[in-house]
């Protein structure tokens, strides 16, 4: 009996930029990918958070480089992601919340979320598939959503839009790049402990609520998302597109 083969999760040889890389998920996701032997490019508007991250890939024998860019800015992403790709692998982590009852929701602060998370989030995506299209190379492009894309959030309204709205642009593009061979998907996460969710944590009566909704007896941590991220970047999810990675602990589940 011959036995199938087993799929690769290694990355050498592949070309990869994480947008949002200087904290939180961004940061491990590059970790994750360097690790998995990709020579990633971390771009975030923290230049200094960035050589810190990138100088420690490197201590490790790692290929990494840092690259300043805000994602709201449409034309200079596109600029720069022409000048420093094709890049094979995407994984849009950059995201903006600010949290508030809907009713109190004001159009300067809609207007911020959805610059980043919706708008960054659609232009970047489109200007590393227009590198790959050119130079005829297939990838896989992620965008980091959140369980937030498929329910709803207390004082979350705006970013729940946001979410909701990158996974239909996900499933578009997806279906229009296909053919190429460029997949498009999500990863979902839970709450992930970071530096940026710290203050919800510490809210004993929203972490009473996050407890109660994860069937998982824990709450997330940016290694949750690192495997997730190497599964969808690598070839062993050569036939997943247009679909979303939860990583929620169940929290959707019911």
């Amino acid at each position: 009996m011959i036995l199938p083969a087993s799929p690769s999760f290694s990355l050498v040889g592949k070309k990869a930029i994480v947008t949002g890389a200087s904290s939180g998920i961004g940061a491990a996701c590059a970790v994750a990918l360097a690790r998995a032997g990709a020579d990633v490019t971390l771009a975030a508007r923290r230049a200094s958070e960035l050589d810190t991250i990138t100088q420690a890939l490197i201590a490790e024998g790692l290929k990494a480089s840092a690259l300043v860019m805000d994602v709201s800015n449409i034309e200079q992403t596109q600029i720069l992601i022409e000048a420093h790709g094709p890049f094979e692998i995407l994984v849009n982590s950059a995201g903006l919340a600010r949290h508030g009852k809907a009713i109190d929701t004001q159009p300067d602060d809609f207007d911020a979320v959805m610059d980043i998370n919706l708008k960054g989030a659609y232009f970047l995506t489109q200007a590393v598939a227009k590198g790959l299209l050119s130079s005829k190379k297939g990838g896989s492009l992620i965008n980091i959503s959140s369980q937030m894309a498929y329910i709803g959030g207390q004082e979350r309204a705006a970013y729940c839009a946001s979410k909701h709205a990158v996974e239909g642009f996900t499933k578009a593009m997806a279906i229009e790049w296909g053919k190429q061979g460029i997949r498009v998907n999500t990863i979902c996460p839970t709450f992930i402990l970071t530096e940026l969710t710290a203050a919800t944590f510490a809210d004993p009566e929203k972490r009473a609520w996050i407890d109660s909704k994860i069937k998982l007896d824990r709450v997330g941590t940016v290694q949750d998302i690192m495997g997730a991220v190497i599964y969808l970047a690598s070839g062993a999810s050569s036939l997943v597109t247009g679909s979303a990675l939860m990583v929620d602990g169940g929290w959707t589940a019911g």
